[in-house]
């Protein structure tokens, strides 16, 4: 297949960049580089198959040839990248869908959007399950991000009911691993550079907050599977091993035989206090689940982080 892929210089994007291209197909990137990297695709250079075009999204672009396949994987997805780009992620999450969906509707191709566990805010409910509506503050600095992922959801879906558009929804959960930014504000790049430059681990509140952290392989695997599959209705992908932020300083620590203390700040607003995906869908209809343990994919990251 040709395919489409917004945001394809970023961490995830990136990633399913090699995926793709080691299934065979055709890629073209369209990424603005506000918080990707061409050094993250660096390994493809002189590839044929890949083509990379520096653009935002949030412009119309038309592309000429025929495309099978649109991916809009585009946004700033760190609380510090939303955070210091609140219009730009509102713009790719609004007008960046509306033309990703323009793009597959003109060329009758498959669509995929990217969305988040965001969507559910900070659950009341745990596992969170692609029926629970979500507990999100409208108005609050996160729901920049939160409410621009909800409304390409909404778009997503209108564009399959009124157009039939053949469209997928992915929400991501908490992803690590390769490539993540070193400043990502997130908290295993966080720990494992801190821990690397002897520096105290900043805890945010009292670490007792959950996360359940997916190793980007494993979700890489999914997403390829919920692209061939015809599910249109959303679809969690992440781990539901649930881990204490606390428990992860511990286990990054442990891996570098580090001493370094902990330091604890106040929690930011409307941090989710739990969160934890509900797979039994992406299991039932993709015959999906991550594989890879937070201990073997932390050694990975970090062996990355020591050399990048």
């Amino acid at each position: 297949m040709k395919i489409v892929l917004t945001g394809g210089a970023g961490f995830i994007g990136s990633h399913l960049t090699d995926k793709l291209l080691a299934e065979g197909h055709e890629v073209i990137i369209i990424d603005n580089l506000l918080t990707g990297s061409l050094n993250n695709i660096k390994q493809h250079e002189g590839n044929p198959k890949l083509r990379f075009i520096e653009h935002d999204i949030s412009d119309s672009l038309d592309i000429k040839e025929k495309v099978d396949f649109v991916l809009h994987f585009a946004s700033p997805a760190s609380p510090v990248d939303y955070l210091k780009h609140p219009l730009e992620t509102m713009e790719v999450g609004s007008l960046g869908t509306f033309n990703t969906l323009e793009m597959a509707l003109k060329h009758k191709a498959k669509y995929l959007m990217a969305s988040t566990s965001e969507i559910y805010g900070d659950p009341a409910v745990s596992p969170q399950k692609e029926d629970y509506w979500g507990n999100v503050n409208t108005i609050g600095p996160r729901s920049v991000y939160d409410e621009a992922k909800r409304f390409s959801e909404a778009l997503v879906m209108a564009y399959n009911r009124t157009h039939h558009l053949n469209t997928r929804i992915v929400r991501i959960f908490n992803t690590y691993g390769p490539r993540m930014q070193k400043d990502d504000g997130r908290a295993v790049p966080n720990f494992v550079n801190q821990a690397l430059r002897g520096e105290k681990l900043t805890i945010f509140g009292d670490g007792k907050q959950t996360r359940s952290f997916c190793f980007v392989s494993d979700l890489v695997e999914g997403l390829y599977k919920l692209m061939l599959s015809e599910e249109h209705q959303p679809v969690n992908l992440g781990n539901p091993n649930e881990f204490t932020i606390l428990e992860l300083a511990q286990k990054v620590l442990k891996i570098l035989d580090s001493k370094t203390p902990l330091t604890f700040k106040p929690l930011p607003q409307d941090d989710p206090k739990q969160r934890r995906p509900d797979i039994s869908k992406a299991k039932k209809i993709l015959d999906w689940e991550p594989k890879i343990n937070l201990d073997e994919g932390l050694q990975k990251t970090i062996a990355w982080f020591k050399q990048a």
